[in-house]
């Protein structure tokens, strides 16, 4: 069940997170051509491969040629790997990305572009891991799903705690603080206000705390000015 490794100290204060972000999405977000309102699910579905270890505004520049080269999940299953590697090439990683796109493609391809609304059911799909399973469920099927990459996990662990495992897959506590944190009604939204937030203020490196409306309340943030 969602939030039960969670205390009720904690809950409340991701609640509280969860207002302040969303408010500061609402003046800050980027404007990204897969945020549009005909943006398709299939298009919002591959960008978070194209997302993977790449920032979002690489992405972006070359996200209207290739959609318009492979406008359906169908195009990229029909295309020689070799060829689909050509588009994928300046955002770099463009084998790994080809390897699991046309493995979502081959899937999707025979069954009229969906998937399963059930994360149990992307198991033995090429290509899907957890985060692209977040994905679907998320983009396709309207549930309350993170997209908990490293940037999802820096913010909570500055804002809460740091995790206890290396690997943000298999820490419960984190899992748990990510799914209480989308647990709304515009998971989408608040998904991308996290990710903005990460990338524009709570920054790996010179974090724009003075600007962050998380410092109040933001245990990192409360060390560093001690």
């Amino acid at each position: 069940m969602v939030g039960e490794l969670l205390s009720k100290s904690e809950k409340a204060r991701l609640t509280r997170a969860r207002t302040r972000l969303l408010c500061w999405f609402q003046v800050h977000g980027r404007c990204l051509p897969w945020r549009d309102e005909d943006a398709s699910t299939y298009q919002k579905i591959c960008v978070e491969v194209l997302l993977q270890r790449t920032r979002a505004e690489t992405v972006a520049g070359i996200y209207h040629a290739f959609f318009k080269r492979f406008p359906s999940w169908a195009s990229i299953a029909a295309t020689p790997r070799t060829e689909l590697e050509k588009y994928l090439k300046p955002i770099g990683l463009w084998q790994r990305r080809a390897i699991s796109l046309q493995g979502l493609a081959a899937y999707a391809a025979d069954r009229n572009g969906t998937f399963p609304a059930d994360a149990r059911g992307h198991v033995a799909i090429p290509g899907v891991g957890q985060y692209v399973s977040n994905a679907i469920l998320l983009f396709e099927h309207g549930q309350q799903r993170p997209l908990l990459d490293v940037n999802m996990a820096r913010f909570l662990e500055r804002y809460q705690r740091p995790r206890l495992l290396a690997d943000i897959r298999y820490d419960p506590w984190l899992q748990d603080a990510a799914a209480w944190l989308v647990k709304c009604s515009l998971p989408t939204r608040l998904n991308w206000a996290v990710l903005d937030h990460a990338a524009l203020v709570c920054k790996a490196r010179q974090p724009v705390c003075g600007s962050c409306p998380m410092r109040p309340s933001c245990n990192w943030a409360r060390g560093r000015r001690k």
